[in-house]
């Protein structure tokens, strides 16, 4: 009876904290969530890279990443400015303020995978190393979700 109560407890213990081990990634003080990327046409030259960012600490810096899906991975920002959307890399990394926490996301910060070496197809993963300032590497998981249609 013990043998199979205590099995059952594993069992128990290793469904409910998988979910959250899947998606989910810790270095130091830095807490990665959510890691995404969106399909990509054939062809297409660039993909981006979204995640939600907490910092448990002191100020951080996400100094740089590699993705093996792309010769170059570049951290950058897009802006509206009027009419025209602004996109340009952030040679310097981005700060992660102390006790907060930061969106990569559509329309904002986000990792620009750039000379794609295949197509990011939907359900599909892609391994990414993140580089902090203080916190250093993180190796993450990123779920490619279905390409979206324009209406």
């Amino acid at each position: 009876m013990l043998k199979s109560a205590s099995r059952a407890a594993a069992l128990i213990l290793a469904l409910t904290t998988l979910p959250a081990a899947a998606h989910g990634y810790k270095a130091g003080d830095i807490s990665i969530d959510h890691p995404w990327s969106r399909a990509t046409p054939k062809g297409a030259p660039t993909g981006a890279g979204y995640l939600s960012i907490e910092n448990k600490g002191a100020a951080d810096r996400l100094v740089s990443a590699e993705c093996a899906c792309s010769s170059m991975t570049e951290i950058h920002m897009m802006k509206r400015d009027g009419d025209v959307i602004q996109m340009h890399e952030l040679p310097d990394g981005l700060v992660i303020p102390a006790n907060d926490s930061y969106e990569l996301q559509p329309g904002g910060a986000h990792l620009m995978f750039i000379g794609l070496k295949q197509q990011l197809k939907a359900n599909d993963e892609i391994k990414v190393r993140l580089v902090f300032e203080k916190a250093g590497p993180l190796d993450v998981t990123f779920k490619v979700s279905p390409l979206r249609k324009r209406k």
